[in-house]
């Protein structure tokens, strides 16, 4: 075989090792199957791969390794989806070296159906998104056990926030047996613990908010109602570069917001939502989406007509889906909502100032920073006062004005 060959390199990932086997464009087999551990793998790698090989591989826990590892080494490296693999080489015998093969054989063929591959920034933030995720979960499941004990015992909880420092001796002094003020006692000081790192990544957040290159797409997501900034660094973590959907309805879809449709002969029939894509680019929209009906009045017309006709939930995943055909639009365009009301978006942008702390991180005031930022979307101008609770801020003149 000339060694000129191209070659169509398929790469069973698992924890410990990868099963590597190859064909050429004939189908003919090149590279038998054969098991090389993941510690090898660089070595191997770097002396076996050439640089007319292509790979495909699965979309693992590995995947991002073995990608970054090969990329440099190999003509192209192609990361799959695996469940539409499955469906389109759906196999009773299965086993590493047919998985490794069947891979290989389609990527010669064309037949590989590739995701997007997130550079380095946008892994880092999904990661993140991620662990604050799994932090909450756990900071639920605690306050959920901490509940259940007091319906158990009918016991009237204080006033004020239940989980906070001053009920602290109310939750110590609870007349209960020893193993469950053994119980009681932990889940209160999981909680303690699980408060300040939960504050340190959304912190970590804040500061990536103001970082290349989110900081050029944030504000065109907090100046929509319901979106904070935890919301909007969610979202742009789901979506990576909004050039890879060349239509709202493509976002729509990636979401798993888009209804399902049966239609073959004279049958036509919708469903529910897919449900299929980035969970989370699904499930913050219907949180975003239950703000904004609560708060703006443009949103909440929208879904009390929806409402009537069709029902709550379906009205919010509506409004969801509505409110992400938006998201594309002021984030292709990169310009103001047409909806956008200059002085509430001012409100959200002194808001986020204010979490930022700029005065003392960029050496800005509030007002100031929230006037960059209006800027930014080309909107307010005019705009020279601006109520933010019990205080008024004095915007700076604008500097397209």
């Amino acid at each position: 075989m000339s060694d000129n060959q191209k070659r169509f390199m398929g790469l069973d990932v698992h924890k410990q090792y990868v099963m590597v086997g190859a064909v050429n464009a004939a189908q003919e087999v090149v590279l038998p199957p054969r098991k090389v551990s993941l510690i090898e793998f660089e070595g191997w790698a770097s002396k076996h791969l050439r640089p007319t090989d292509e790979v495909v591989l699965e979309a693992t826990t590995n995947a991002w390794y073995i990608y970054d590892l090969l990329e440099p080494l190999v003509a192209q490296v192609v990361v799959c989806h695996p469940p539409q693999v499955k469906l389109i080489a759906a196999a009773f015998v299965k086993t590493d070296k047919k998985d490794t093969m069947i891979l290989a054989r389609l990527l010669a063929v064309g037949m590989i159906p590739a995701v997007w591959v997130p550079p380095e920034h946008v892994r880092d933030l999904r990661a993140l998104i991620s662990h604050r995720q799994r932090l909450i979960s756990q900071q639920t499941r605690l306050k959920n056990r901490l509940h259940s004990l007091l319906h158990r015992h009918h016991l009237l909880p204080p006033g004020g926030q239940l989980f906070a420092a001053v009920n602290r001796p109310w939750w110590l002094g609870l007349s209960l047996s020893s193993s469950e003020k053994l119980r009681l006692r932990q889940d209160l000081t999981l909680l303690d613990q699980l408060a300040p790192l939960i504050s340190e990544v959304e912190t970590e957040l804040n500061r990536l908010s103001l970082a290349d290159p989110w900081v050029e797409q944030t504000p065109y997501l907090l100046q929509l109602p319901g979106i904070g900034l935890i919301t909007a660094m969610t979202i742009l973590s789901a979506i990576g570069q909004i050039e890879r959907f060349p239509s709202a309805k493509k976002l729509v879809g990636y979401a798993g917001l888009g209804a399902k449709v049966h239609s073959s002969g004279q049958t036509h029939r919708t469903g529910g939502i897919t449900k299929q894509g980035r969970k989370e680019l699904r499930h913050v929209p219907i949180e975003a989406a239950w703000t904004a009906v609560r708060y703006d009045q443009h949103w909440q017309a929208q879904f009390d007509h929806l409402a009537y006709r069709i029902g709550r939930e379906k009205a919010i995943v509506t409004i969801a889906r509505k409110l992400l055909v938006v998201i594309w639009h002021v984030l292709s365009a990169q310009v103001a909502d047409r909806k956008a009301q200059p002085q509430q978006v001012a409100r959200y942008f002194i808001h986020w100032g204010r979490q930022l702390r700029v005065k003392s991180t960029m050496g800005l005031k509030a007002s100031e920073f929230a006037r960059q930022m209006l800027d930014r979307l080309e909107l307010g101008q005019e705009l020279e006062r601006v109520p933010y609770g019990c205080v008024t801020y004095c915007l700076p003149p604008s500097a397209l004005a």
